[in-house]
């Protein structure tokens, strides 16, 4: 039997019919940039993450990219996050010229440490503590960051939250809406998330109208009237295929999201009868929501090898990240060593995610795990 980490072609015969009609409309009215299809997913995107606006970009990078530009972080600020995550989330914070300050993870959620957090602020020198601007929880795997804590230290010390919600359209904590609780949340479109589009695209939402506005003519080059630059920008625009796929899709994501909840229960049902819970342990579940844009294991022992084994089962895995963020080459510039962050390196050498998409049926769930059971059988 084969299981792919993800098979999109069972989800694409489900809206073919309708994506088609919409694209060729679009290719009929040759407008590509921007335009009404953009203008209505912003308005369903609000409505679905619970926020006051929304903004259409280019990518989920560039929503990150975009929010730091219009909270004003320069060259000089300090950015807290986590350095357990996608390049992105601190590859941007560079880009603007500020400095990336990382803070360990949780060993269950791999969500940001509230407490390291608050420890991590409090030994910052006076001039380096002075100089943090913003924070950037990232909601991992589709599991919102615990955020009351956040945002009260956020409060405290004047910080701009800006959540990176890419892997966590429709995650909730305590009921509220991951990218609904901080100033900026940054989500992405990219065609392997819960909510993907056919390439690129991506969606800020914004709780202030005056930031709202900022992102809005940041997108076009900081461009207000057109032609008319009071600072500088990018191109940040989305296209009205992307959105319009986007937009057929996001009728979907409820029925999809708890689809993928069934899969994550039916695994914990199957490792549990396997008797691999001490072997395996699986991803917590600790708050309101969580979307399982991946499913991510932590194995004590020979992770690597079971990758390989798994493979051989023609059983799709990944591993989500390899290399914390502290020891990748392009940061050696803020000292940072191994050791550092315990935490984060441990999930780098020990997590590998399985196949957790809508469409996977029961037989290829129950083929994962008894793979996994043959692996340990070997031993």
């Amino acid at each position: 039997m084969k299981v792919p980490l993800l098979d999109l072609k069972g989800q694409y015969a489900t809206i073919r019919d309708e994506a088609l009609r919409v694209t060729s409309e679009i290719y009929d009215s040759q407008m590509f940039i921007l335009g009404p299809h953009v203008e209505t997913l912003e308005q369903e995107i609000a409505r679905y993450t619970q926020s006051r606006y929304a903004v259409g970009v280019s990518s989920g990078t560039d929503a990150l990219l975009v929010s730091l530009m219009a909270a004003g972080i320069e060259p000089g600020h300090r950015v807290l996050t986590t350095p357990y995550t996608f390049f992105a989330t601190a590859g941007v914070i560079a880009r603007v010229g500020a400095i990336p300050v990382f803070v360990d993870i949780e060993p269950d959620t791999f969500n940001m440490d509230m407490a390291a957090l608050a420890k991590t602020i409090d030994e910052l020198p006076k001039a380096a503590r002075a100089q943090c601007k913003a924070v950037i929880p990232v909601h991992l795997y589709g599991q919102c960051a615990d955020m009351d804590p956040l945002l009260e230290l956020a409060g405290q010390h004047n910080l701009v939250v800006i959540e990176d919600a890419a892997q966590a359209i429709g995650s909730e904590y305590k009921d509220r809406r991951a990218g609904a609780m901080g100033d900026f949340g940054c989500f992405s479109f990219f065609p392997s998330k819960n909510l993907g589009a056919f390439g690129d695209g991506g969606m800020v939402t914004v709780q202030s109208k005056e930031r709202y506005e900022r992102v809005q003519i940041l997108r076009v080059h900081g461009s207000h009237p057109k032609y008319y630059h009071s600072f500088i920008g990018g191109n940040f625009r989305l296209d009205a295929l992307q959105a319009a796929i986007v937009s057929i899709k996001l009728k979907h994501l409820d029925a999809w999201t708890e689809k993928r909840r069934q899969n994550a229960g039916t695994y914990r049902k199957l490792f549990e009868a396997a008797g691999l819970t001490e072997q395996v342990r699986l991803p917590a579940d600790v708050m309101s929501r969580h979307i399982y844009n991946q499913f991510v294991i932590s194995v004590p022992e020979r992770r690597d090898d079971l990758v390989a084994f798994l493979r051989e089962q023609e059983v799709g895995v990944e591993i989500y990240y390899p290399v914390p963020l502290h020891l990748q080459k392009c940061f050696a510039y803020l000292g940072y060593q191994e050791g550092d962050f315990p935490v984060s390196e441990h999930a780098a050498a020990h997590t590998l995610a399985l196949p957790i998409y809508p469409e996977l049926s029961q037989d290829q769930l129950a083929y994962v795990v008894e793979s996994i059971a043959a692996f340990y059988k070997q031993e």
